[in-house]
């Protein structure tokens, strides 16, 4: 089961961070059509006979090396993302795509973590919140709005669909999994304003249909990233 806390304290973190005002939006789908964009050795990971996607702008602040003292320097990042299982049960996110606005993430291609930079902003104003970006050649792009509402006790959906400790890529034949440790998101509820995106387009999957499942954190804190490790294949 996933649960709401890290499965693992990370005691010597490679890096750390802070996570602010991420949105999450997440569309259902077929199984089958997700696990079709998944690498040998995962599995699409399901809730209630459904696969994820989720859409998750936000602001990547203080990031520096494990240890040291935090740089006022901060960059908008937007995932798109699903959920897998190993054989084994280990569980985690595979990001369909990683968008950034700053190359110093592009070192994390070398264990196959798939960023592009682009043109992001993030802005605040008058009890929105709103997220725009374009990948450098102009495609994919979005544009999204939102009104945080009030904080909500989380369900086990919500849990489901935010906790995860733990990403994986992929370089050749390795499997990388690089474990996070960081407090519970504070979950928000809120209100679609406005939404357009191409990025599940970009990345292969169909247009979304059906309801989407909307979330709103402000921010979480002391986020500590574990060295990554390879895997062996199943």
């Amino acid at each position: 089961m996933v649960a709401r806390t890290a499965e693992q304290h990370v005691v010597l973190p490679v890096a750390e961070a802070r996570w602010l005002s991420q949105t999450f939006v997440h569309w259902s789908y077929e199984p089958w059509i997700v696990q079709d964009l998944l690498p040998p050795g995962l599995t699409v990971d399901t809730y209630e006979d459904a696969a994820w996607v989720g859409f998750t702008p936000f602001v990547m602040s203080a990031l520096r090396p494990g240890g040291l003292p935090p740089p006022r320097w901060s960059f908008p990042e937007t995932n798109l993302r699903t959920y897998v299982r190993r054989p084994d049960g280990l569980d985690g996110l595979w990001f369909l795509s990683l968008d950034v606005g700053t190359a110093v993430m592009l070192a994390a291609r070398a264990i196959g973590a798939p960023y592009h930079l682009g043109a992001l902003t993030v802005h605040m104003e008058d009890g929105l919140v709103r997220y725009a970006g374009v990948r450098r050649g102009g495609f994919p792009s979005y544009g999204l709005t939102v009104r945080p509402g009030a904080p909500v006790a989380p369900c086990a959906r919500d849990i489901w669909l935010t906790s995860r400790w733990r990403a994986f890529t992929r370089t050749g034949r390795v499997l990388w999994q690089t474990p996070v440790d960081h407090e519970p998101w504070p979950l928000y509820g809120a209100d679609m304003v406005d939404l357009r995106q191409t990025l599940t387009a970009a990345a292969g999957l169909p247009a979304p249909s059906g309801p989407l499942v909307l979330h709103y954190s402000p921010r979480v804190r002391e986020v500590r990233f574990a060295p990554p490790r390879p895997l062996r294949d199943r």
